[in-house]
C-alpha cells in the first residue's frame, strides 16, 4: 500500500487530531457508558483502521467501564505533529510513545511523573510488570511512563536452505562456519547457483556469532569485562568482516549483496537462483507458497545455529520495551487515567485484550492458544494497538496465538525458537531507558556502520582503513554514545 493511500484511508481518524490543534481543544465530553466515569482521550502511533470503531475499543469500554475517545498521530512526519499537539497542550489522559518521544517529552516536562499514581491506583500493573521494564521506563531516577514489554525475548531469523539440493548431492547441513564454508563452495561448483543471498544488511548474526561476535539486527551493544561495548569498537568485528569478504570474493554470497532488497532475496530463493538466505519467520507463508508453485518438489531447511569457535551456538534475540504509556501534564483526567490503565492490567481482562473470547477468538489446544478464523482476523488483528502495558508472565503464551494464524509461520516460529533455546543473546541495552545521546546519534551511526561494513565485505573498501572508519564513527558521536551507555551501566548496578 502506498503511503500516499495509507494517508486516505487514515482522513477520518486523523479529522479529530487536525481540528482539536487549531485551540486548546474541546472539553472531554461524558462517559457515554452509562457510568460516572468521564471519557478519556489517548493518542495512538499510526496504523490502518479506526480505533474507535474496532471490537477491541468496545470491549474494553464494556470491561472497564471507561470510554475512551481515540486519535492517531499520521503515517509521516509523526513526531511534528505530535510536538504541535503538545505545544497547544491539547488534553490527552494517554499517549502511547515511542523510546524517543517519551525522552523528548519528559525532558521538555510535557509529562506527568507517575510514581505516586502507580503507587496509589496500579495495583494490577505493579504485579503483572516486572523490574526491569519498569527500570527501563525511569528517566533520571523518575517514572513518567507505564512500560509495555514486548512479548519476550526471542529471535526472528535463521538461515534456510534447499534441502533437496544437499540430499541430491549426499551433503549434510552444515553445523560450523567452517562447514558452511564447504557446502557453499560446493552448491557453487555442483548447482551453478547463488550459494548464498541477502543484501544491504552486513549485520549476520547467524555467521557473526561463530566468532563471538554477539550482535545482529537492531542489537549493536554487549557487555564485556565489565563495561558495554558498541559492535564497530569490537575486535571480533574484523574478523567476521574479513570471513564476509572472503565469502564474496570467492563468489560464494552474492554479487548483488550491496543492493538487493527484501524481496529480491525471496524471488532468488524461491526462483531457484539461491540456495541459502536469512530468513525471517513471519515470510514463511510467502517463502513456501511460492517455492512451491515453482519446484512442487522443493524441501526448505532451517538451518540449525552454528557451532563457534568456543565449543558454543549463540543466536541473537530482541525484546524489551515496545512502547512507552505516558499521561500529559495537562490531562484533566490524571488519577481516572491510571485507574484505567490499570484495570486493564486485570488479568481476565488482559487476557481478553490479548486474544479476545475463548470459542469465540481463540481456543486452547495441549495448552497453547490457537486462533479461530478468520473471526480473530476480522475482530482482533488490532489488539496489540490497545496495549498499554503487558501482564509480562502470561503475554508470551497469548501472543503466539497470532503466530499460528499460519501452518508455515508457526512451524517457522517454534522451530526458530527450539534452537535458539539457551543460546540466546540480546542488546545490553535492552532494557535501559532512553538515553539522550544515543537517541540522538544512533540513527545516523547505524548508517554510517552498515554504509562501512557493505564496503569491507564488497571489497569496496579495503580492512586496513578499518581504525580510520572507526575513528570517524567516534568522532561523529560515536564517543558520546559509548560514555552514555557506561554511565548507565554503571548507575544500574550500584
Amino acid at each position: 500500500m502506498t503511503k500516499k493511500l495509507a494517508a486516505i484511508l487514515s482522513v477520518t481518524v486523523l479529522a479529530s487530531v487536525a481540528a482539536a490543534c487549531s485551540g486548546g481543544g474541546p472539553a472531554p465530553e461524558p462517559a457515554k457508558s452509562g457510568t460516572t466515569n468521564p471519557q478519556l482521550r489517548q493518542l495512538l502511533q499510526y496504523n490502518r483502521f479506526d480505533p474507535n470503531n474496532d471490537p477491541v475499543g468496545k470491549y474494553l469500554k464494556e470491561k472497564t467501564g471507561y470510554d475512551v475517545k481515540y486519535d492517531m498521530l499520521p503515517v509521516e512526519n509523526a513526531d511534528e505533529k505530535l510536538n504541535l499537539l503538545m505545544a497547544n497542550k491539547e488534553p490527552y489522559d494517554i499517549m502511547k510513545l515511542n523510546a524517543n518521544q517519551y525522552a523528548k517529552l519528559s525532558s521538555s516536562g510535557a509529562l506527568e511523573p507517575l510514581d505516586d499514581l502507580v503507587r496509589k491506583y496500579g495495583k494490577n500493573m505493579q504485579e503483572a510488570i516486572g523490574p526491569a521494564s519498569w527500570n527501563g521506563a525511569r528517566l533520571n531516577g523518575k517514572l513518567h511512563a507505564i512500560p509495555e514489554g514486548s512479548s519476550g525475548v526471542a529471535t526472528g531469523t535463521a538461515l534456510v536452505y534447499r534441502q533437496d539440493w544437499l540430499d541430491e548431492l549426499g551433503l549434510k547441513p552444515p553445523t560450523t562456519r567452517d562447514e558452511l564454508y564447504a557446502v557453499l563452495k560446493t552448491i557453487k561448483e555442483k548447482k551453478n547457483v547463488i550459494p548464498m543471498t541477502g543484501g544491504k544488511d552486513p549485520f549476520q548474526a547467524e555467521i557473526g556469532s561463530t566468532f563471538g561476535w554477539h550482535y545482529g539486527p537492531g542489537t549493536n551493544w554487549r557487555e564485556s569485562d565489565g563495561k558495554i561495548v558498541h559492535m564497530v569498537e569490537d575486535p571480533k568485528t574484523k574478523d567476521y568482516l574479513a570471513f564476509m569478504k572472503k565469502l564474496y570474493t570467492e563468489g560464494l554470497i552474492d554479487a548483488e549483496w550491496a543492493i538487493n532488497q527484501p524481496n529480491k532475496l525471496l524471488e532468488k530463493f524461491t526462483s531457484g537462483k539461491a540456495f541459502m538466505f536469512r530468513s525471517g519467520w513471519w515470510d514463511a507463508a510467502n517463502l513456501n507458497n511460492a517455492l512451491a508453485k515453482n519446484f512442487p518438489n522443493a524441501k526448505i531447511g532451517i538451518l540449525p545455529y552454528l557451532t563457534g569457535d568456543s565449543g558454543k551456538a549463540a543466536q541473537v534475540g530482541t525484546g524489551g520495551i515496545s512502547w512507552f504509556i505516558a499521561i500529559p501534564k495537562w490531562s484533566p483526567n490524571k488519577e481516572e487515567a491510571m485507574k484505567y490503565l490499570d484495570l486493564k492490567l486485570e488479568k481476565d481482562i488482559f487476557k481478553g485484550l490479548a486474544i479476545g473470547r475463548e470459542g469465540v477468538h481463540h481456543e486452547v489446544k495441549d495448552g497453547k492458544y490457537y486462533p479461530i478464523l478468520p473471526k480473530f482476523n476480522d475482530e482482533w488483528n488490532f489488539g496489540s494497538d490497545f496495549l498499554t502495558g503487558t501482564d509480562e508472565k502470561n503475554y508470551e503464551a497469548y501472543w503466539q496465538a497470532r503466530v499460528r494464524k499460519n501452518e508455515f509461520v508457526q512451524n517457522n516460529y517454534e522451530t526458530y525458537q527450539a534452537n535458539a533455546k539457551g543460546i540466546l543473546y540480546h542488546d545490553a541495552l535492552t532494557y535501559a531507558p532512553p538515553i539522550a545521546d544515543i537517541s540522538k546519534h544512533s540513527q545516523k551511526l547505524q548508517k554510517q556502520a552498515e554504509d562501512a561494513f557493505i564496503k569491507y565485505v564488497t571489497g569496496a573498501e579495503s580492512l586496513e582503513t578499518y581504525d580510520k572508519f572507526l575513528e570517524q564513527w567516534k568522532a561523529s558521536g560515536g564517543s558520546d554514545m559509548i560514555k552514555a551507555a557506561n554511565e548507565w551501566y554503571k548507575s544500574s548496578r550500584k
